[in-house]
């Protein structure tokens, strides 16, 4: 029921079990929120609470949608899991689209001034707007401290059948645009590993140089499942691990296959796409930090078999939000005069063969299998 009404798969990193942990815990919850005193909203919903000096209690389609409780298909809450979980629907924010005012800044904060509210959009969803991934099977991924790959299914939602999340992309003029998403729990953060616990790099750009110079076969495997694996396995015992190291293996090979598990980890999700869809996809649209090593941006182009295309400008989050707050304010007039303004940095093209690409891949799908099967439990105090 609730992966049909929300998209979403039933885990504790959303809102729905945390509002039914507080209402439990926190003495009086439950009495003051079926009284309408205690009030629940994601992160938009309080800034826009706090900037309008308490008169606007919203939140949008991007962020409702990650909430477990927002029914995708009718734009509403879902009174059945409401039902369920025994959440007042008097403490939920109202749900607006991602582009219009919502109401205006309190004076106090802008010197007197009367600034609109406008745009509200979740952070991977901007990057995919801000990417302008406008089209169906237009695909996005942002390498942060995770990698989110995003694609545009549409104005139908499709439901995964291998644990990708369903959400709403944005919302803009009347029309609600579907996405699929899965999540990368390590990307960046296996580079500032290398950097600040084990040494090898001085500094996360050091990278590149050092993959660059490993004279290895590729035959070395890191699996950096340091909190689980993620996207398509939502393994949250898998521990990481490493495979194929002989006496002969190097600093430098070491720091090579870390960077390969970011491609190797971003195509298991871009497969899954293409197996829940059935749109091809023709490039991967990135950014992030970590798009900005050259050498991974090849090796990801070369994995997938497809062409890499990096942003310009690479904080494309942030461009998101201002799109839709400059849509919603009139300061560009449709999403076509958006397009001057999104330019291509780098376009990196595959030049590894087939046969290569379906070897390096398999060995891949062996190593998360075998670190999927080690789960060795830590020893209680």
């Amino acid at each position: 029921m609730i992966h049909d009404s929300t998209g979403l798969l039933i885990d504790s990193y959303f809102s729905a079990t945390k509002i039914r942990w507080i209402l439990d815990h926190v003495p009086g919850a439950q009495e003051r929120a079926e009284k309408g005193e205690l009030l629940f909203g994601t992160i938009d919903t309080w800034l826009s609470w706090k900037l309008s000096g308490g008169a606007i209690h919203v939140t949008d389609y991007t962020n409702a949608s990650r909430t477990m409780l927002f029914n995708i298909h009718k734009l509403a809450w879902d009174d059945e899991i409401l039902q369920l979980l025994n959440i007042p629907k008097q403490m939920l924010p109202e749900v607006r689209s991602n582009s219009e005012i919502y109401g205006n800044a309190a004076a106090y904060h802008f010197f007197g001034s009367t600034v609109p509210i406008a745009g509200m959009v979740g952070d991977q969803q901007a990057a995919l707007f801000g990417q302008l991934a406008l089209e169906p099977g237009m695909v996005k991924n942002t390498y942060g401290t995770g990698a989110f790959i995003v694609m545009n299914t549409g104005e139908k939602p499709t439901l995964s059948n291998n644990n990708l999340l369903t959400i709403i992309g944005y919302g803009l003029d009347g029309k609600v645009t579907y996405a699929l998403e899965g999540s990368v729990f390590v990307a960046g953060s296996a580079i500032q590993w290398l950097r600040d616990a084990m040494k090898l790099i001085e500094r996360s750009s050091d990278s590149e140089a050092a993959a660059r110079a490993s004279k290895s076969q590729n035959e070395v495997y890191v699996v950096p499942a340091f909190t689980g694996l993620g996207a398509p396995y939502w393994d949250s015992d898998a521990r990481g691990a490493i495979f194929g190291i002989t006496r002969g293996t190097t600093r430098e090979d070491f720091i090579k296959a870390t960077l390969q598990s970011l491609a190797y980890q971003s195509r298991d999700v871009v497969d899954t796409m293409n197996k829940d869809t059935g749109i091809p996809i023709q490039a991967l649209r990135v950014d992030g930090g970590a798009a900005n090593n050259d050498y991974l941006m090849q090796f990801q182009a070369d994995i997938l078999g497809i062409p890499i295309e990096r942003a310009a400008n690479l904080e494309t989050t942030a461009m998101g939000a201002a799109f839709l707050a400059g849509l919603a304010t009139g300061f560009w007039n449709n999403t076509d005069e958006l397009q001057s303004i999104v330019k291509l940095g780098k376009r990196f093209e595959p030049t590894m063969g087939a046969p290569d690409r379906d070897h390096l891949y398999e060995g891949w799908q062996q190593a998360v299998a075998a670190t999927q099967m080690y789960k060795h439990k830590a020893k209680k105090a």
